[in-house]
């Protein structure tokens, strides 16, 4: 609980909860397009991750999981990560409906420890994902 008696997580996690479906809609994701094998990735992150085939990679703040499958598209093992229970939802929806092999984990991402085991050869996050964290550090 904060100060003011909210518990941010939760406000958080509701707030992404509603925002999910309407990303899914938004022409700023372009679904029918990616759905259609156009990437998400950026060509910036495609090149600091280099090739991943056959790599383990972990995805934290994954969202509904676009970029995490786009990943799974080069081959990555992939693992996706998100506080959100509808972008989660959603997340292992389009994986099922791609036919794309991809494991998602709904948790607050400071207790992911607590619900994931092994290792990653690469773990990433994107644009917009860091201002959501209020313990950089511990992140």
């Amino acid at each position: 609980m904060g100060e003011t008696g909210v518990n941010w997580l939760e406000a958080n996690r509701q707030a992404w909860n509603l925002r999910t479906p309407v990303h899914l809609g938004s022409a700023f994701y372009a679904l029918d397009a990616w759905r259609q094998g156009q990437t998400s990735l950026n060509p910036l992150e495609l090149e600091e991750l280099g090739p991943v085939q056959g790599l383990t990679l972990l995805h934290l703040q994954c969202h509904f999981g676009q970029d995490t499958l786009s990943w799974a598209r080069l081959g990555a093992q992939v693992t996706g990560c998100d506080l959100s229970d509808a972008a989660i939802q959603s997340a292992c929806s389009l994986a099922e409906e791609q036919g794309l092999p991809a494991r998602f984990v709904g948790c607050n991402l400071y207790d992911l420890p607590d619900h994931l085991e092994g290792t990653f050869e690469r773990v990433f996050t994107s644009y917009g994902t860091v201002g959501w964290l209020p313990d950089l550090p511990r992140w």
